[in-house]
């Protein structure tokens, strides 16, 4: 990369073909050649929807325009590869008209950020702030090599991808003051929100390839792109009559999405990074973060996360909101979210996003084959103290079988999500039986919130087995027999791994858990011990396991 970061030619993102060569590139080169390209390489899961919404999605989209119906996303799909009169609108598109608005260091327009941005303290931070696992003011990680005190130094990659990550993901934490914007207060600005992706359960659907990748994130709309719907990087297009502030000025303004293109390179905050001069090459080590537009409300046709349908809303609620990953969980574990093809006809529930929607409908007019490998990758941050550090990141991929997406035909969505719940209600048995075998103890049960969890171990064990489950799914077809079978081997993986956490808790309890306690509940005298637990848990084992006849009731008399 030059010494103006120049991110249409340079080579800053780190490429792996489909032979597993890793190769640099710049942006065109990237996307000229992206039916080559298999993946990315990103140093954190969160990163990809950052570079995918900030940059590569939407110059995409304002380049070629957006399919308005999805026989013409097929036509565009099928070519495999962008076509020619494609590359040609890429290349005049990143060329003569906005190619000087894509360099990291340009003095009179930063790519993504306020050229000459200064802080009303006139001090500057270390380029730490920008990445959420290095100490930084009060967000800090428990394993952290570095401290507020070292020098951190990025190179120019490195700092371009932290800066894109910082306006999707950035905390709630107060914000420098910055000159010229008239709504800080005493050197700060405080009641931020985080960064738009920081409010969602970000999933972003991925190809075989990165041009597959880019279409399986395009919506089809109908009505096209609105001309008023412009890019951060084309700000000064936008119609003055909206009132909204420049993104390369310290002012800022709440306000709502314009469009997909404005709210993909939303300008969360305002940003400048500052570079020194090195032996090597220069490196960004001081930045300024700075309040930036507030995104009023999260648009229902944000296609990057699934929705809570609320039936009965609060005064002033939307109907829908942001579905967030939670911790701790695998993403098999949520497919009922992802799998929740249509809004709950009584009361709340989940409801999926955009793009899996728009898959299913893909795959139900052949455009996606049923064999297709399609993969869903899920990621997350979670905050805590008022949202001002990160506490834990979320992120995982799976494979998912695209005939589960059809909206008319749940045949293989219903047996998907069978397996799903004989897997959460095995994990809730085991638990059962744990507090059980502690009560037989003479102790009390495991709290809620603390503790580990037989479950978790258990559902640990199966997560290999349901990848494996979900990525031969792909290729069942219509052949019931075979999903059937799928099904009885997934059951015995299933009592398989129960047992095993049920046999090691059994031969864990001491002594005296065979002779037990009573207790009263309610007026009543119950008895627990190890026996009785025994049985309890086995009998229902086999009533989660319909397909094993005798799931473990054997198991269940021996230990009694």
């Amino acid at each position: 990369m030059d010494t103006e970061g120049d991110l249409v030619h340079g080579s800053w993102l780190t490429t792996v073909d489909a032979d597993g060569a890793v190769r640099t590139a710049g942006l065109f080169a990237a996307l000229r050649s992206a039916h080559t390209v298999r993946r990315l390489e990103l140093p954190v899961p969160t990163m990809l929807p950052a570079l995918l919404r900030q940059m590569l999605l939407p110059v995409v989209l304002d380049a070629i325009g957006v399919p308005r119906t999805r026989q013409e996303w097929a036509e565009r799909f099928n070519r495999g590869r962008f076509s020619d009169v494609e590359v040609a609108q890429l290349t005049a598109y990143l060329g003569a008209r906005y190619g000087d608005r894509f360099r990291l260091f340009d003095d009179k327009r930063p790519f993504a950020q306020v050229a000459r941005l200064e802080a009303l303290s006139g001090e500057t931070k270390s380029a730490a702030q920008l990445v959420p696992s290095i100490a930084s003011g009060n967000n800090v990680p428990l394993f952290s090599a570095v401290t507020e005190g070292d020098e951190l130094l990025l190179t120019p990659e490195q700092a371009l991808l932290w800066l894109l990550h910082a306006h999707c993901w950035d905390t709630a934490s107060i914000k420098t003051g910055a000159v010229g914007d008239p709504q800080a207060k005493n050197g700060k600005t405080t009641g931020n929100p985080t960064g738009p992706l920081g409010q969602l359960g970000v999933t972003v659907l991925v190809g075989r390839n990165l041009f597959e990748t880019l279409m399986l994130n395009t919506p089809v709309l109908p009505a096209g792109l609105d001309p008023a719907d412009r890019p951060q990087w084309a700000w000064d297009e936008r119609p003055a009559s909206l009132g909204w502030k420049s993104p390369a000025s310290p002012e800022w303004s709440p306000r709502p999405a314009g469009g997909v293109l404005d709210l993909l390179t939303f300008q969360a905050r305002r940003i400048r990074l500052i570079p020194c001069e090195t032996e090597q090459e220069p490196r960004v080590h001081r930045a300024i973060v700075s309040a930036g537009d507030r995104l009023a409300q999260t648009p229902e046709w944000d296609p990057h996360t699934a929705w809570s349908h609320t039936a009965k809303p609060k005064a002033g609620q939307p109907r829908r909101r942001p579905r967030r990953h939670a911790s701790g969980r695998s993403a098999w574990q949520g497919l009922g979210t992802l799998l929740a093809l249509a809004v709950p006809v009584e009361g709340d529930g989940p409801y999926t996003s955009v793009l899996l929607r728009q898959a299913g409908d893909l795959r139900a007019e052949d455009v996606l084959p049923a064999n297709y490998p399609l993969g869903v990758e899920i990621c997350g941050l979670e905050y805590g103290t008022q949202s001002a550090v990160v506490e834990n990141a979320v992120g995982d991929s799976l494979p998912l079988p695209v005939a589960s997406l059809l909206a008319e035909d749940d045949w293989l969505r219903a047996a998907i999500l069978e397996c799903v719940s004989q897997a959460d209600q095995a994990g809730r048995a085991l638990d059962h039986l744990n507090n059980d075998l502690r009560r037989a103890c003479g102790g009390d049960p495991l709290p809620r919130d603390k503790g580990q969890r037989p479950s978790s171990q258990f559902l640990h064990t199966l997560d290999a087995t349901m990848r494996r489950l979900l990525g031969g799914l792909r290729t069942v077809g219509e052949d019931d027999d075979l999903l059937e079978r799928a099904q009885v081997a997934w059951e015995l993986s299933v009592r398989a791994a129960a047992v095993g956490e049920a046999e090691a808790l059994l031969a864990a309890a001491p002594p005296r858990a065979v002779v037990g306690r009573v207790e009263k509940h309610n007026g009543k005298e119950v008895v627990y011990r190890s026996g009785k637990a025994a049985g309890i848990f086995y009998k229902k084992l086999a009533e989660i396991l319909p397909r094993l006849p005798g799931s473990g009731s054997d198991n269940g008399e021996a230990a009694a």
